[in-house]
């Protein structure tokens, strides 16, 4: 029985970032030898392994072989006889596909370091088109190391393209995908994930919606950056620089579907471009079963980014409906999401990328004029039911013309 660290572990050690999940695959053993050494079962799979004192992962070393459509579409082989090198092969990408044992001696028959070195995101084998996941997995990986310059290697990126075209895709399970969509949204680069699915035609099967976008001008004036898909990669952007939360990311990234629906001839407005976006965004949402919280954030900021942009301006009985419309007085973290998701859309402009957001603290000063009001005096006068939710509403405008007049 041999014992080797493998994975994720070694590539970020050779690259000198911190390690913090470490796999391990065994050669030369079988499952009644794991077993007797005290570890642990787990996956129904294949034999994978929970170390009796650390709970780490140990994994037989195994083959596969393409059995079915999909991520899950594989049968394994696991045995004393399989090599470390047959384990490694099956792996998504050489810088992923390196082994050490616990002398840190490096085991890397498929030149793994050589493109650590160059920078290139390469595939191991031709099998890597088994597996739609990968597409996902690749373009997260680019959106990770793209500060260190990494790429993908142009033979790889069109194996992407081939499983792109194959159908394959489609054969992914919405919670698949969503844990490598939101996954690379948290990286520092997530434009780049967008970016390397689009070059691969995989953001045109997934995400059509924020494919559309790319190509579509807006009026000069207010983005000189003028192309609505670039202009989407720049807030998303904004939106890592600032540590933005997930939900305010996804929110970012579909928050104008709508001007994908607009006509060539209206080209560059987009009239009602918010109302038009919902349809399209409730889509999104639901293909890949994105957390509620993401969901309802990312069709708020759809249709109201542009009373955001807008907020000095607004009427005091408009921005009480928008105050509604979020419920600020039960849940004021949704409310500071949707500025936050506002402040990143009017950054993510070519050349605005310091511009002040006077909107965001005016939009906090109202919500909170509008949760002073209190309730207690009104029902000290006797208003009850329908009644009661008048006078709040009544004595909350009246907070809020006060709030503008003094501001």
């Amino acid at each position: 029985m041999r014992i080797y660290k493998v994975g994720g572990a070694v590539r970020d050690r050779l690259l000198g970032k911190p390690v913090t999940d470490i796999d391990w695959v065994v050669v030369g053993a079988t499952t009644e030898e794991m077993l007797a050494k005290g570890f642990r079962p787990v996956g129904a799979d294949f034999p994978v392994f929970l170390h009796p004192k650390s709970g780490e992962e140990y994994a037989l070393a195994r083959t596969e072989r393409k059995s079915g459509r999909g991520y899950g579409g594989f049968t394994f082989h696991a045995s004393p006889e399989v090599t470390l090198e047959e384990d490694l092969i099956r792996r998504d990408l050489t810088i992923n596909a390196m082994a050490e044992d616990d002398q840190q001696n490096l085991t890397d028959p498929y030149h793994g370091q050589r493109d650590l070195e160059a920078r290139l995101l390469r595939h191991v084998s031709p099998a890597f088109a088994e597996d739609p996941l990968r597409v996902l997995r690749v373009a997260r990986f680019a959106a990770r190391y793209a500060a260190l310059g990494f790429t993908v290697a142009p033979e790889t990126l069109e194996l992407m393209r081939q499983l792109s075209e194959s159908g394959e895709l489609e054969a992914l399970t919405p919670e698949r995908s969503w844990k490598e969509i939101s996954r690379a949204l948290m990286e520092d680069q997530p434009q780049v994930f967008i970016e390397v699915l689009r070059a691969c035609g995989a953001l045109k099967v997934l995400m059509p919606e924020v494919d559309a976008l790319f190509g579509v001008p807006q009026p000069p004036a207010h983005h000189p950056e003028i192309d609505t898909g670039a202009h989407t990669l720049s807030v998303l952007q904004q939106a890592a620089l600032h540590k933005q939360p997930l939900t305010v990311r996804w929110a970012c990234l579909l928050h104008d579907l709508g001007k994908g629906l607009t006509p060539e001839e209206e080209w560059p407005r987009h009239i009602a471009h918010e109302f038009k976006g919902l349809k399209l965004i409730k889509a999104v949402n639901e293909r890949f079963k994105a957390p509620r919280d993401c969901q309802e954030l990312a069709m708020l900021v759809g249709e109201y980014h542009t009373h955001g942009h807008r907020a000095l301006e607004l009427k005091p009985s408009t921005l009480l409906e928008l105050l509604q419309s979020f419920d600020v007085y039960r849940r004021p973290q949704r409310f500071e999401e949707f500025i936050a998701a506002c402040e990143m859309d009017a950054r993510g402009r070519e050349g605005l990328e310091q511009r002040s957001y006077p909107q965001a603290d005016y939009l906090r000063g109202a919500a909170t004029a509008a949760r002073t009001v209190a309730v207690q005096p009104l029902l000290e006068k006797g208003f009850k039911g329908p009644e009661l939710g008048e006078a709040i509403k009544r004595e909350r405008l009246k907070a809020l013309k006060a709030y503008k007049e003094n501001t």
